[in-house]
């Protein structure tokens, strides 16, 4: 008798953390692996960083912090927002948690009722959905194509509200497609949503530094939907400092409070001595980091030069993040004589069999007609990973 909870059993894992864990396997087996899975930069976190991490040890900050985040952290997050991004978040309504992820999950099991409907444009990133679906929501997903830039329309979420919907959800720039929203297409969106005061906006702004072009723009500077956004974000991407495990929130004081509650019955606060680490990377001018993004581009512009000698893919120019995501339905159908690809998993496990690179299925970012490459790593590495996938292809037939 499987004596394991429903819950449990209907959770699905994540497919990224699935194929880097199959690419580890293969690697300790004395396979040689390239893992493009992650979405993890290959940074080291900068030294000034670090060094604020070893001072906090050394001055004694190992004891509890404050559910939300110590007050200095959490006041120079307030005025990063000002700074930065020209939003008005007193330090009462942010609240500082074990990495994005958990963040997301607060705000959701701090909104959303069994039953309450969320919508999420497609692609997405991975765990959107498994966290509604723990907090009893429903997702309602929106399709969008390579054609569209892989964002939806305001007319598209119209069509989708109903007096269920409690939350829409995206990122921008956006995993897994590198797709920014513009301010015109954000303002179009609060838009629909303001006649709808039960309908909150989750904006997942974690890649705001990976940008390419452009200003970041959130939907939260349109004060007439303000109110009802909360903000997500964190300093795994932009600042190299993914096991650090600190994300935070900007929200209005009462969803800010109820997170806090949350929080506090699952992991109550975030490491004190990461949370002094981020202090210093938040508190820090983002120019002294941004040779980071500058390579992220070249990376990219490289990426994209070598997929274009690819036939058959087909994909966008990507303005943020550090991942490409190409449809590839082209080889569906095709065979080496031994193996069909009927499916976007089927090539991916392909392409680990035969090139040895690990790469991750749309299915998981509900697109099942592409797969997600992350260039998060060397040229020398990608030119490689490109060269090893080039070949193999070319054996479909």
């Amino acid at each position: 008798m499987n004596y394991l909870s429903q819950r449990i059993n209907e959770l699905e894992e994540s497919a990224t953390i699935a194929m880097s864990r199959l690419s580890r396997e293969l690697q300790e087996q004395g396979h040689d692996i390239i893992n493009l899975s992650l979405g993890e930069p290959d940074f080291v976190t900068p030294q000034d960083i670090r060094e604020a991490a070893k001072k906090a040890i050394d001055d004694g900050f190992t004891f509890y912090p404050p559910i939300a985040g110590y007050s200095d952290l959490r006041k120079a997050i307030s005025e990063k927002f000002k700074r930065e991004n020209i939003l008005d978040f007193s330090p009462d309504q942010i609240v500082v948690s074990t990495g994005a992820k958990q963040s997301i999950a607060n705000v959701v099991m701090s909104l959303v009722n069994p039953g309450e409907e969320v919508i999420i444009p497609t692609p997405y990133w991975v765990s959107y959905s498994q966290i509604i679906k723990l907090a009893g929501g429903v997702p309602v997903f929106i399709k969008t194509t390579l054609e569209t830039d892989f964002k939806p329309t305001a007319e598209q979420i119209k069509n989708v509200i109903t007096p269920k919907t409690k939350l829409l959800m995206f990122s921008s720039p956006c995993n897994p497609t590198g797709s920014m929203y513009s301010k015109e297409e954000l303002k179009s969106i609060a838009e629909v949503i303001l006649p709808h005061p039960h309908i909150f906006i989750l904006s997942d702004e974690i890649y705001e530094h990976i940008r390419f072009e452009g200003m970041h723009e959130s939907i939260a500077q349109f004060d007439f939907i303000k109110e009802r956004v909360i903000i997500v974000n964190g300093v795994s991407k932009g600042y190299a400092m993914t096991g650090w495990r600190i994300g935070y929130i900007g929200a209005s004081k009462e969803i800010a409070m109820a997170c806090d509650k949350m929080q506090g019955q699952f992991t109550s606060a975030a490491s004190s001595i990461a949370q002094k680490a981020a202090l210093k990377a938040i508190s820090t001018d983002w120019t002294e980091y941004a040779y980071m993004k500058d390579l992220f581009l070249k990376r990219r512009d490289l990426v994209l030069e070598l997929m274009a000698h690819i036939p058959g893919w087909k994909f966008n120019k990507p303005k943020g993040a550090f991942y490409v995501f190409p449809n590839v339905t082209y080889f569906f159908g095709k065979s080496d004589g031994t193996i069909t690809i009927n499916t976007a998993n089927d090539l991916c496990m392909y392409l680990l069999k035969e090139a040895k690179v690990s790469l991750v299925s749309g299915e998981a970012f509900g697109d099942d007609q592409c797969i997600r490459i992350s260039y998060a790593t060397s040229e020398e590495i990608l030119t490689e990973a490109l060269f090893r996938i080039k070949n193999a292809l070319a054996k479909l037939h």
